[in-house]
C-alpha cells in the first residue's frame, strides 16, 4: 500500500490567473435568446361536453384539460379498434382459406379411398382370376393324364 504525504501541494495562484486569462480570451460563448413558440389557440371542448354558469375559471380550465385528455384517449382506443377490426378481417380471410383446404383435403381423401378401393378390387379381380387359371389348368392337367392312362396325383 502506498502512503501519500501529509504535505498538500502549494497553491500557484498564477497558475490559476493564466486558467482564467485563457478561458477570458477565448470566443465568447453564443448566447441565444429562448423564444417560446407561438402558443395556438387551445381546441374547443369536444360536442358532448359544455360548461356551467357557476363553476370558476380554475374549475373550467381543470374541467377542460381533464376532459380533453379523455379524448385523446378514447381516440386511441377507437384507433385499437381499427388495428382489431383489420385483425378480424385477416381472420376471416383465413377462415375462408382455411375451409377452402379443409375442402380440398376431404376431396383429396376421398379420392384416396376410392383409389384404395379400385386397387383393392383389381387385386382381388386378379387373385380370382388367378385361381380360376389354377383351376383349370389343373383340369386340363387331370384330363390330359386321364386320356394317356396316367392316374392323377
Amino acid at each position: 500500500m502506498r502512503v501519500q504525504s501529509a504535505a498538500a501541494r502549494p497553491f500557484d495562484i498564477s497558475q490559476v490567473e493564466g486558467e482564467i486569462r485563457e478561458a477570458v480570451h477565448q470566443k465568447p460563448p453564443h448566447i441565444q435568446a429562448v423564444v417560446p413558440p407561438p402558443r395556438t389557440a387551445t381546441p374547443p371542448v369536444p360536442e358532448y361536453v359544455s360548461h356551467r354558469e357557476d363553476v370558476t375559471e380554475i374549475g373550467r380550465l381543470s374541467a377542460e384539460a381533464i376532459v380533453r385528455e379523455y379524448e385523446v384517449t378514447a381516440k386511441q382506443i377507437e384507433a385499437m379498434g381499427e388495428v382489431v377490426r383489420d385483425m378480424m378481417q385477416r381472420c376471416e380471410q383465413l377462415t375462408t382459406s382455411a375451409s377452402a383446404m379443409l375442402k380440398d383435403i376431404k376431396t383429396t381423401a376421398a379420392n384416396y379411398r376410392k383409389e384404395g378401393k379400385r386397387i383393392f378390387d383389381e387385386i382381388e379381380s386378379c387373385s380370382s382370376a388367378t385361381e380360376e387359371v389354377r383351376r383349370l389348368c389343373e383340369a386340363f392337367r387331370d384330363k390330359i393324364a386321364t386320356k394317356m392312362g396316367e392316374p392323377v396325383t
